[in-house]
């Protein structure tokens, strides 16, 4: 029993160091055996696999009280699908891709209301929606607008401001 808890705890040491040193081994045997081993040899999957091993051992020999060679067997078989969930779920998660973040360029186009009217040729205020966002921008127009007209932006001259015009129906 004490190998098993010492393969488990082992593996639950290396899980610890897998979070401090993140990416450890990853990519070190990338391309070895044709690439079969990319992505199995991180530090993560390595731990859950020594994790469940050992405490899949424990389990078995002393809480079901099967001999040490059947407990090896047993934990390594729980230690091979722990490893193929982490193995998985990492690959899962790098996978997951945020959307672009939103530039002025993006304003171009959209709708927005004004909140404080524009004269002509001043600046007033308007909100527009932005990456599911509410934001406020100073606005410009040729034409005086008033507070509660819809507009659309025309042009982003800089980070803060845009030029709208009035939307006619």
């Amino acid at each position: 029993m004490a190998w098993f808890l010492g393969i488990g705890i082992t593996g639950v040491v290396l899980l610890v160091l897998s979070l401090i040193f993140d990416g450890l081994l990853d990519g070190l045997f990338d391309g070895a055996l044709g690439g079969a081993l990319d992505g199995w040899l991180s530090l993560p999957v390595i731990a859950g696999f020594l994790s469940m091993t050992g405490f899949g051992g424990v389990i078995a020999h002393d809480g079901l009280g099967v001999a040490p060679v059947g407990a090896t067997a047993i934990g390594a078989v729980a230690g091979v699908g722990t490893a193929w969930l982490t193995y998985r779920l990492s690959r899962l998660l790098l996978r997951d891709q945020t959307d672009a973040t939103p530039t002025g360029n993006d304003l171009i186009g959209t709708s927005g209301n004004v909140v404080t009217a524009i004269p002509a040729g001043g600046f007033g205020e308007i909100l527009v929606r932005l990456g599911g966002q509410t934001v406020k921008f100073a606005a410009r127009s040729a034409v005086p607008v008033a507070r509660g007209s819809e507009v659309w932006v025309e042009a982003v001259p800089s980070a803060t401001s845009v030029v709208v015009r009035p939307v006619e129906r």
